[in-house]
């Protein structure tokens, strides 16, 4: 609950933010307030995870594909996330978060996040994202880049990450997935 007054300010801050490209960083600024803490002082390793979901939701806002979404009742949703964490965020200390679209597959959309101190990297998240229509169905990769214009030329997944997305993918919603642990 601690994450609705901090999603709704940068709802309506997106609203005024510096318009993007598509292709282009969006840097949201950020605060580390006391419900961020853990038991050992520092931001939380989840608090992270709901915070980037606040700085992808600023880049979509201010580069214009929120719009294009909302128009064609399409919502994203995370498919994957991977995080490393290389320096602790501590009460009161101001970060901003970078986010980018990387490119995509043939299935979803690959983002950047970091997380910064004065331009220096403390974390670093990569995540793997689909888009749902709300009648049903899944967004191909095919119908967003009518939606929202071709990618530039030089956009291009690192590969090391597509095979990420390949690895830590999970069955599909209508394919069998039991829970049986090898024990």
């Amino acid at each position: 609950m601690h994450m609705i007054f901090r999603t709704m300010l940068h709802f309506w801050l997106s609203r005024f933010g510096p318009r993007l490209g598509h292709w282009d960083v969006a840097r949201t600024t950020f605060r580390v307030m006391p419900t961020d803490l853990d038991i050992l002082k520092h931001m939380n390793n989840g608090v992270y995870l709901s915070i980037a979901d606040i700085g992808r939701f600023d880049l979509l806002s201010r580069n214009g594909v929120w719009a294009v979404f909302k128009k064609r009742g399409w919502y994203p949703v995370v498919a994957s996330e991977t995080i490393s964490f290389r320096k602790s965020l501590e009460l009161w200390q101001p970060f901003v978060v970078e986010s980018r679209i990387l490119g995509f597959d043939e299935k979803a959309v690959y983002v950047e996040q970091r997380f910064t101190v004065d331009g220096e990297i403390y974390t670093q998240a990569f995540i793997r994202g689909r888009f749902l229509k709300r009648g049903g169905g899944i967004v191909t990769i095919d119908e967003l880049l009518e939606a929202v214009g071709p990618a530039p030329s030089d956009v291009a997944v690192p590969q090391w990450l597509l095979e990420w997305g390949a690895d830590a993918a999970l069955p599909s919603t209508r394919a069998a997935a039991p829970s049986v642990w090898n024990e």
